[in-house]
């Protein structure tokens, strides 16, 4: 049976973490914008198709 004592991702060549930190960072940067974006458009609709 294969001996799974080691996790693979950890010990692999060629991870990339500060790229993967900067990608995250984006993508949390663009989750904040995008959200404060619909509800500043659900708050105008709210004002001005009342």
């Amino acid at each position: 049976m294969a001996d799974h004592s080691e996790v693979a991702y950890t010990t692999a060549d060629g991870n990339d973490y500060p790229a993967h930190e900067a990608t995250y960072e984006g993508f949390l940067k663009f989750a904040t914008w995008g959200t404060a974006a619909v509800i500043a458009i659900v708050v105008l609709m709210a004002i001005f198709l009342v």
